[in-house]
């Protein structure tokens, strides 16, 4: 962890966690969602989207260093994902805990095209992909939702 681009990879070190490391780094993005959230939606986006481009370097470059891909610990996937999950959400509770289950159920079961870009697609952008993917599905779920109980 004393490299920063491995630190940044592993969320701040979330990633560490023994178990359920992408569940840990899911929970450290929730200060930056919150962060994020409280600019007008264009700010948001632009934040979003800085992670996201970053994303691939970051997560190919400490998996490269580690010498295994897509080792569990890399979490900025999940950063990124979860703030696309988050898009144009309220801050609220319900929101945020709805927002988060939503996400790791995507990310965690990888319905299709989700897995089949998770095997197919290597590197940082494979890395980061499947996660991404993971994102918009729980964000179009999660809007529904939103919704239907609003």
């Amino acid at each position: 962890m004393h490299n920063p681009v491995h630190f940044l990879a592993f969320g701040f070190g979330s990633g560490l966690a023994p178990k359920a490391p992408g569940t840990f780094g899911t929970l450290a993005a929730i200060p930056l969602w919150y962060l994020l959230a409280q600019l007008p939606l264009w700010g948001y986006l632009l934040g979003t989207l800085a992670v996201i481009a970053v994303g691939p370097w970051l997560c190919g470059r400490t998996s490269r260093d580690m010498g295994v891909h897509d080792h569990g610990g890399i979490v900025w996937d999940e950063f990124a994902g979860f703030l696309i999950t988050m898009i144009a959400v309220p801050i609220s509770w319900l929101g945020l805990v709805l927002g988060f289950v939503l996400f790791r159920f995507f990310d965690v079961l990888k319905p299709w095209p989700i897995g089949w870009l998770d095997r197919r697609v290597h590197g940082g952008t494979g890395i980061m992909l499947d996660d991404l993917v993971a994102g918009v599905y729980a964000a179009l779920v999660l809007q529904v939702a939103l919704a239907w109980l609003g």
